[in-house]
């Protein structure tokens, strides 16, 4: 559909905040149109009475295009936010595994099942069904667009809901992208329309008395309104909010593979991730040792163009987003911390963008601003503990639980400091998370969660039909 308000928004590099591109963007009259256009094809039911098989087929078709257009992706949101190629490429499998999952849950899900009697001589049967919520307002972030999209559309897609996708701005052009994909794979008019608004737009659409459920990717502060929103018209919902997740080094750990690790699991998209592992908690015997292995290796990477095949840590999406994290390490530094490494300053030659200097912070209190807010930008903390048992009290001792990880020699050891976090999703010696696996927080950090089995079923409804 044409866009109520014709003036194209500038999107900007961040890497020289030159201009790469302009797209329209959302305003409520827009919102008003998507909905309904998503109500009439839920109730007209073409979508949702299609057979489970097909629509599976439909949203396999949608993965194997997007896997054709994997390098498109990765080159799109390289230039949109400043993710080095190396995240945005190493991305497009986990796309695969993630849409696979669904699909494999769906495949597999009991969408009608007749259960046992508990009394054999009752007359009475139950049929159980797993029908479609309705309408689905799917709200994502900037920093992981397509992960976050998908994550959403497909399930609500294979239950058979109706779906308005509202992005980030600075998303224009990946997820324009998004939507010339879903277009060609044939579903009915008005079954998922893709959105691009800011945030007052995208509280009208939540706000929306035709929406039956929301389904959010975001900060906690963002998540608290929605779910006020959401509270206030008994809409369906779903979170997964922010993190400051801990990585436990226990005393027997080979410290050179874990700080390895951590490269990947603290520092991926420029740290601006949710399940960064930004707190690196170490044994005080070795504390020394492990802050010199953290140094070593941030001061390794190549900061730069993320263009660049050469660079890990690319500029953060917008300058607000780097004063932000500018402004977190010069507080660390009046906190007290130690500085290792890094520090509030541009890298030089680089300050025609959205840069940061990867900061390292020893000698940590837990109690610090640093230690406990979710600052989303290549700063870690290094936090020594005495024992195990403390060891799992400060990984706890946060207002979020999204994620975590603990490090050993010995995998017993380590999956039992790992029952003990709390935290939605704890690897193990660097795994990488499981899609088939239920992802989301405990605490502060959501909702609800995504993936395999779990995550579709968030967008059913049950009915039980009585025989």
């Amino acid at each position: 559909m044409s866009p109520s308000d014709p003036e194209l928004l500038d999107i900007a590099s961040p890497h020289d905040r030159s201009v790469i591109g302009r797209a329209a963007q959302a305003q409520p009259a827009d919102v008003d149109r998507a909905v309904a256009a998503a109500r009439a094809s839920f109730e007209a039911g073409e979508w949702r009475t299609t057979p489970p098989g097909e629509r599976i087929a439909v949203l396999r078709r949608f993965n194997e295009l997007r896997e054709e257009n994997a390098e498109r992706v990765a080159h799109l949101i390289s230039q949109e936010n400043g993710s080095a190629g190396w995240f945005t490429r190493a991305g497009q499998p986990g796309l695969t595994r993630q849409a696979d999952a669904y699909l494999k849950a769906a495949e597999e899900f009991g969408w009608e099942e007749t259960l046992v009697a508990s009394d054999p001589a009752s007359p009475v049967r139950s049929v159980v069904r797993r029908e479609p919520v309705g309408v689905v307002a799917a709200v994502i972030p900037w920093n992981s667009p397509f992960s976050s999209a998908t994550a959403k559309i497909i399930p609500a897609l294979l239950a058979g809901n109706s779906v308005v996708l509202k992005v980030s701005p600075e998303n224009s052009l990946s997820m324009g992208f998004l939507a010339e994909l879903l277009e060609k794979v044939g579903l009915p008019e008005g079954v998922i329309s893709v959105l691009p608004a800011d945030r007052e737009t995208s509280e009208y659409l939540v706000s929306h008395r035709e929406v039956d459920k929301i389904a959010f990717t975001g900060s906690t502060r963002a998540g608290r309104r929605i779910a006020s929103i959401a509270g206030e018209q008994l809409k369906r919902v779903s979170l997964e909010l922010g993190g400051k997740s801990a990585a436990i080094i226990l005393p027997d750990a080979d410290i050179a593979k874990a700080v390895a690790g951590l490269k990947f699991g603290s520092l991926l998209n420029n740290g601006e991730s949710c399940i960064a592992q930004t707190r690196i908690l170490a044994p005080r015997g070795r504390y020394e040792e492990v802050v010199t292995a953290v140094k070593e290796l941030v001061e390794s990477l190549k900061v730069g163009d993320p263009g660049d095949p050469d660079t890990f840590i690319g500029p953060m999406i917008r300058p607000d987003q780097q004063e932000r994290v500018r402004t977190y390490i010069r507080l660390g530094i009046e906190e007290g911390a130690r500085l290792v490494t890094g520090g509030p300053q541009i890298p030089e030659g680089l300050e025609k963008g959205n840069y940061v200097t990867p900061t390292v912070f020893a000698d940590v209190d837990n109690s610090m601003r640093i230690a406990q807010e979710e600052i989303f930008g290549p700063v870690l903390v290094v936090i020594a503990y005495d024992d195990e048992d403390q060891a799992v009290r400060i990984a706890n001792d946060s207002e979020y639980g999204l994620s975590g990880g603990v490090w050993s020699a010995d995998e017993a050891r380590a999956l039992a400091v790992a029952r003990r976090v709390r935290a939605g999703t704890v690897t193990v010696n660097g795994a990488p998370v499981a899609f088939d696996g239920p992802f989301g927080g405990f605490k502060a950090s959501g909702i609800g969660r995504e993936y395999g089995a779990v995550g579709l079923g968030t967008y059913t409804e049950y009915k039980t039909i009585t025989v």
